[in-house]
Order: C-alpha cells, then structure tokens, then sequence
C-alpha cells in the first residue's frame, strides 16, 4: 500500500522499509525505536490487537505517525460477522504458500535462464542442460509455473559448463536431447526472426548432428540422464523430468 500510494508521487524518493513476522513486542518497541530514529512514518497491518495498542502507544510517545491498514478493516469485518478475529500473523500466507511457491519458482527460473547465475545452481531443484534451441527456456518456465525451482545451462562448443554444475546434486540435472532434423528447424527459424537467413554453422546440418552427439557424449560420461524431447509436447516432455527427478530422489 506504501509503495502504490508513493507511485502517485512523481520523482519522491521515499524509501520503503519493510518488517515482516512482528510477533512480539520487543519487536515492536525496536521497530518504533528505529522509525523514531529515521523520522518515519510506520504503515502496519499487525493482526494481533494488543501489538496494535502497543505500537499505537510506542508512535504516541515519540510523536510518530502510525497508519494502520489493518485495525479498522478488522474490526468491520468482526461486526459484519459476529466472530473474533484469530489474530494469528502470517496466516494469509500460511493459506495460501502454494501460490507463493509458485512465484518464487517463476521468479527463481526467469533469474537464471540460459547460464545466468551459475553460482545459484546447487539451489535449483532441476538443471536442465542442451544445445542452444534444443528447447530448454519453454520446459523450465513450464515446469516453474507447477512450483519447480529451474535453472537451464546451454552446452556450447568448446566452453566447458560452469563449475558450479558440478558442485549440484548429479540427480538434479537433466540432459535434454532432439533429433537433429528438427534441432536445425528449429534454428532455421530462429535465423529468420532475427534476419540473418544465410547458412551459417549454427544451423549446418552436419555441425549440429556433431553438437548432438557432442552432448549425449557429454551426458554419458558425466553420469547425467536424459530426456530425449523430439515430436513430443512440452507436458509430456515435463513429466518424464519430473519423473526422472522423483525417481532420484528416493
């Protein structure tokens, strides 16, 4: 709310701090205390009544002005349906972390498409390795909108992978394979849409059916197993690397 009200004010530079999970009133008094010693204002949505009172005579006494978005709404709410509120912090989330899981996977695999990141590598829960437009961006975002944590590395002609690749739990990484017809269709494409429709070694046949065999070669000797994803759905293909993930991880 904070921040929606702050983007009404062009060129403000209002700085945002926020304090989650205030539990306690030690809590409180030093939230005060450092808004007391900033000169700010606190905006709070605390749920439990006595922190409210408390944090309303904390601001009081040190002349501070506390906003709050939660007291009146819930106190509405409370006549509206008879009931006493739970005043239990963080419940909202608490119902609905399957939903915040979601965005933090969205969040997580955007931040480290195509090698982006390698130092995060050993905290996704799927490594997707492959030759460039062997399909690894559209697989990763699908399989982060169903809650997967995805990174996805490009395996590129002599340049070895990140070392960090290595230090990730082997039963994470998943090599992606295709029929080389459709790896040069789908790069064709690619050079169309970029405008640079002359043959080049990215899409020669012959170069890439070297770079497919290059990356089972690769896989094998890296222990790494693999979905091979030619004429197949992107569902279909996210089901045998969650399979193959599961199965690993038993």
């Amino acid at each position: 709310m904070a921040r929606t009200a702050l983007a009404q004010f062009e060129g403000a530079h209002v700085p945002v701090i926020v304090v989650p999970y205030v539990k306690s009133a030690e809590q409180v008094v030093e939230v005060v205390q450092r808004a007391a010693a900033e000169e700010g204002t606190i905006v709070h949505t605390l749920v439990d009544a006595k922190l409210r009172e408390l944090l309303v005579r904390e601001a009081r006494s040190r002349n501070l002005e506390a906003i709050d978005l939660m007291g009146p709404l819930l106190s509405r709410i409370a006549r509206l349906t008879g009931q006493v509120p739970l005043a239990q912090p963080g419940l909202y989330r608490e119902i609905h972390q399957a939903y915040f899981d979601r965005i933090d996977a969205i969040e997580f695999t955007v931040a480290h498409d195509d090698g982006k990141q390698p130092e995060d590598l050993p905290y996704a829960e799927i490594i997707l390795l492959g030759p460039s437009r062997v399909g690894k961006t559209p697989l990763a975002m699908y399989l982060s909108v169903h809650g997967w944590r995805v990174a996805n590395v490009p395996l590129v002609k002599e340049m070895p992978p990140p070392p960090e690749l290595f230090e990730a739990p082997r039963e994470r990484i998943v090599g992606l394979l295709v029929d080389p017809s459709q790896l040069i269709a789908h790069r064709e494409l690619r050079q169309q849409r970029l405008g640079t429709g002359r043959k080049s070694a990215y899409s020669d046949n012959l170069q890439l059916h070297r770079e497919i065999e290059e990356a089972r070669t690769f896989y094998k000797r890296k222990a790494i197993r693999t979905v091979d994803i030619t004429d197949k759905p992107i569902e279909e293909t996210a089901e045998e690397v969650i399979a193959l993930i599961s199965r690993r991880n038993k």
